[in-house]
């Protein structure tokens, strides 16, 4: 059996982070300088010359190290700083599971949670990569409201809240709070225009479907204003949808900041962004001016509310995440203890 107190293990929530870095010679001993004082660095290693890319001065050099994902968002600021970016490249990877008694005593040290860590950088790729206006978002937010327009047809709550899953427009949506927070004047432009853009094509295209399935007698006004005890609320919004919206938000923007992902698909059925959506293509369709007025307003209310609760909770997870990088933690059990 191994020798216990010369191991150590992260468990899930990958608290351990592979740096790589593709470093200017000019460059390297500045970064090597800079990655040795750190107490949340370990297995620091630096081969020269390995880095053959012309723009690297003609060569560089393979800086790699272990670091405690507590203290990587410090690392890559200290590393942009020094504008490693500008001709080499900065890489960071979540180790899922390490064996690594000075890895271990590396992030005892290091002051935070990994759980609450923040790594922006990583957060900020994110949010304009899910914010990108291609063709697999827009297929996604069409098949999402045409599959709601269906199940608002049939009063059907199963069909609503699939398309709530299949529905990608929360991702935007938690960008333009990240933008705010991060004062990303483009990304807010880039998102909003994501979400805008999406839902004028998703309401368009199940619209245009509606008028066909009123051409061929499928669906009549009569479908949408009738009693409809289980999807009655996406055009009827209330301080309830706002809380949920919310609270959907908040926990949204928790699970894709957190090392601890999950609660996402919770997130989207609990918001009613889709359906409303779908409602609105109905109504135009149908000319069923009260359905469109009220759905419009839900979509409203659910996209304000989670921009703004997003906006907040990074905000505040902003100022505990500085809070709590400058205050040495308790130190945690190892296979030592």
């Amino acid at each position: 059996m191994p020798n216990r107190r010369l191991l150590s293990t992260s468990g899930q929530t990958a608290a351990m982070q592979h740096l790589r870095i593709s470093s200017p010679s000019s460059l390297t001993d500045e970064v090597l300088a800079m990655l040795g004082a750190d107490r949340a660095v370990t297995n620091l290693t630096c081969v020269r010359g390995a880095c053959l890319d012309p723009a690297l001065e003609p060569i560089g050099d393979l800086v790699e190290a272990d670091i405690a994902r507590e203290g990587a968002d410090d690392a890559l600021v200290r590393l942009h700083t020094l504008g490693v970016h500008q001709l080499g490249t900065i890489h960071l990877t979540p180790v899922p599971t390490w064996l690594s008694r000075t890895g271990r005593k590396a992030e005892t040290v290091t002051p935070g949670a990994s759980a609450d860590t923040v790594i922006w950088a990583d957060v900020t790729q994110r949010a304009y990569e899910e914010s990108e206006p291609n063709w697999t978002y827009f297929t996604f937010m069409i098949l999402a409201t045409l599959i709601a327009s269906i199940a608002i047809v049939l009063d059907s709550q199963v069909l609503v809240i699939g398309a709530m899953v299949l529905g990608p427009e929360f991702l935007p949506i938690a960008a333009l709070g990240l933008a705010l927070v991060r004062r990303r004047r483009m990304l807010f432009w880039y998102a909003g225009r994501t979400l805008v853009l999406g839902f004028l094509a998703a309401i368009a295209t199940a619209t245009a479907a509606a008028l066909l399935g009123r051409a061929l007698g499928w669906i009549d006004v009569g479908a949408i204003t009738a009693a409809r005890p289980e999807t009655s609320f996406i055009y009827r919004p209330d301080r309830w949808s706002l809380l949920v919206a919310v609270v959907a938000a908040i926990a949204g923007v928790l699970s894709l900041t957190s090392a601890k992902v999950g609660g996402l698909s919770g997130v989207f059925i609990s918001v009613t962004t889709i359906p409303a959506a779908g409602n609105i293509a109905l109504g135009l369709a149908l000319g069923a001016g009260d359905e469109v007025r009220g759905s419009a307003l839900q979509l409203t209310v659910n996209i304000c509310g989670m921009a703004v609760a997003g906006w907040l909770t990074l905000a505040v997870k902003q100022v505990v995440s500085t809070h709590m990088s400058a205050h040495p933690r308790r130190l945690r059990p190892t296979f030592e203890q």
